[in-house]
């Protein structure tokens, strides 16, 4: 089986694993990854980076929007058998160490298995690792506001209530939003098509979530990647008040 990849725009991929998404960009000979998909994922991701013409040795670092299983995934494989710098926000490294989980539980899947798609996501969920902890065990927190400095030049945007330190990463340059789980298009678990909160059982602060779709409309962006869906386009700020509406 091979990854999905779709280029979105000159060096930037959209690839779509399990259920989840994950982000390449490259500038030359060298990339920036964008989370990880699950930990069942790992051949998917490496296959994805060979598509684009290049490599784990070529990742500069890996980018985590936030540290659930889907996205973390393979971070710590990577870091340790590769040496990519992990970054974070501050307020989710200690998450991604695994200090605390702000993830749905078994209970919370369990009281919702009533609701058409989650039985069977759940028993995808558990196929693809999604149930394992990889905890990163060096964490960074990014170093300043601002494009980072490194392939693609994102810029970390703190969107807390789906997690505490949830970030999506804006490449103003592209008119692109990486949205992780902040703003999705779609997930097994919806009934709903296009621009989306997550379930409320997936928020960890769900008011933090809604409100955070404030911060995404200030974003000038037409093309949003997100942590599960299908591309999407038009005006992200457009799509955050769709999200806003379904939300209420």
């Amino acid at each position: 089986m091979r990854a999905e990849v779709r280029q979105v725009a000159d060096n930037t991929y959209l690839v779509h694993g399990n259920n989840t998404n994950w982000v390449i960009l490259t500038d030359g000979d060298s990339a920036t990854l964008v989370d990880t998909g699950y930990p069942g994922d790992r051949q998917l991701l490496l296959d994805s980076l060979e598509q684009v013409g290049s490599s784990p040795k070529a990742v500069t670092a890996v980018l985590i929007t936030h540290a659930h299983n889907d996205h973390l995934g393979s971070a710590e494989y990577l870091r340790d058998a590769y040496g990519m710098p992990v970054y974070l926000h501050e307020a989710e490294v200690p998450h991604a160490r695994r200090e605390f989980l702000q993830q749905v539980t078994v209970g919370d899947v369990l009281k919702n298995i009533w609701r058409p798609g989650v039985l069977p996501w759940m028993v995808h969920t558990i196929r693809v690792g999604g149930t394992e902890q990889h905890p990163v065990a060096v964490p960074r927190a990014f170093a300043g506001a601002g494009p980072l400095d490194l392939p693609g030049r994102p810029v970390p945007v703190h969107t807390p209530g789906h997690t505490s330190g949830h970030c999506v990463f804006h490449l103003p340059d592209s008119g692109i939003v990486i949205s992780g789980d902040a703003l999705v298009s779609g997930h097994p678990t919806s009934r709903i098509k296009g621009p989306q909160l997550l379930p409320d059982m997936f928020q960890h602060e769900r008011d933090r979530a809604v409100a955070s779709l404030n911060i995404l409309e200030g974003l000038d962006a037409d093309t949003l990647l997100p942590g599960h869906g299908p591309l999407h386009t038009g005006p992200v700020r457009e799509a955050a008040q769709r999200a806003r509406e379904h939300a209420i």
